[in-house]
């Protein structure tokens, strides 16, 4: 009992973080608020943004001109969004999703989905570390958005990982600007009638879904051909987001140490043991559950999606406001290279995975 309420209070906060959440508070709701008026400012002409990429920017502006000064003050508040309430972002992001829309598109999206997300990742790994020398935290936050869901399993899998700041944001920059180009490249191959001779268009919105990177770019990429794709498309990309769990769990075991401080080798079990299980991801997967099975009123539905779309953007904020730029400079162009090669590997490499399952 007594360790259950030190965790309860954990996510309680405190006097200390008040300010600083009180601005972080303020940043985001403004990047939600231009998000949405950037979009009817348009026309919807700009597409492909999102609340996320906005915070994240806009964190960093003032992170390396205004914050600086204040940072004494905002630190405790700032570090609290970036870490509880990311948390608490992923545990409600279970709102966006049920098992009956999983059942909707059948197992060979489910299929897809884990071979996509497991060649991609593994892939990752052995490019950035052994051929490119990136290092090891930055190349994990580089699989993870590629192989899951863009800068939410980024910002996910930051914890597990224990990464900087600016590792993170190099990792979410890969996501934005590679996705941006998938969500605008597949509508145009599948316009020009590349796509039709190995895809049909249920396919082409499993394709899509299974392929790029954040959820907002698979809404544009695939109701760019109808509603239908556009939904199957999308209900493909979120059956990803909940592989995140396990995903994280199995993350968190292969970055335990596999001996102990004098050396000795460990064994499986006491690997387990020193696996820091990721409750945050598990609980997401609770709420999907009782949100497939416990029948919710849409007010309160659409209000939870809102509170989570909040979190997040919260979060993002926050990281972009402890994000040096010299830090990311020093990076330097590796990163992107990296995330230009997994790009052209979800787009040929993905599409034969997908392929190889439809026509079995």
């Amino acid at each position: 009992m007594n360790t259950l309420t030190q965790s309860m209070n954990h996510y309680c906060p405190h006097n200390r973080h008040a300010i600083g959440l009180i601005v972080v508070l303020i940043g985001s709701l403004f990047c939600l608020w231009l998000n949405i008026s950037l979009d009817s400012w348009s026309n919807g002409r700009i597409v492909g943004l999102s609340s996320l990429t906005l915070a994240i920017l806009l964190g960093m502006v003032l992170g390396n001109t205004v914050y600086p000064s204040f940072s004494e003050q905002l630190s405790a508040g700032v570090g609290f969004a970036k870490g509880q309430i990311l948390r608490l972002a992923i545990m409600f992001y279970g709102f966006k999703l049920t098992l009956t829309q999983v059942a909707s598109v059948g197992m060979s999206a489910v299929m897809i989905d884990a071979l996509v997300l497991t060649s991609t990742f593994l892939l990752t790994y052995w490019l950035g570390t052994r051929w490119l020398k990136i290092d090891k935290q930055t190349t994990l936050l580089i699989g993870s958005g590629a192989s899951i869901c863009g800068a939410a399993a980024v910002i996910a899998a930051e914890p597990v990982i224990k990464a900087e700041a600016h590792k993170v944001t190099i990792a979410v920059a890969t996501v934005v600007v590679f996705g941006s180009i998938a969500m605008l490249l597949y509508p145009f191959l599948y316009h020009l009638g590349w796509l039709q001779p190995w895809l049909n268009a249920q396919q082409y919105g499993i394709y899509t879904g299974s392929t790029i990177h954040e959820v907002a770019q698979v809404v544009v990429a695939g109701n760019a051909v109808n509603t239908d794709v556009g939904n199957t498309a999308v209900v493909t990309k979120m059956i990803r987001v909940m592989m995140l769990a396990p995903f994280l769990l199995i993350l968190a075991f292969a970055l335990t140490k596999d001996s102990s401080e004098n050396g000795k080798k460990l064994s499986f079990m006491n690997r387990v043991q020193q696996v820091k299980v990721p409750w945050f991801a598990f609980i997401f997967i609770v709420v999907v559950l009782l949100h497939t099975w416990i029948p919710m009123a849409t007010s309160f539905e659409h209000s939870m999606v809102m509170l989570d779309d909040v979190l997040l953007t919260m979060a993002m904020f926050a990281l972009g406001l402890t994000t040096h730029i010299s830090a990311i400079k020093q990076a330097g162009v590796k990163p992107l290279i990296l995330g230009a090669i997994m790009f052209a590997w979800l787009i040929i490499g993905g599409g034969l995975i997908n392929i190889g399952i439809s026509s079995i």
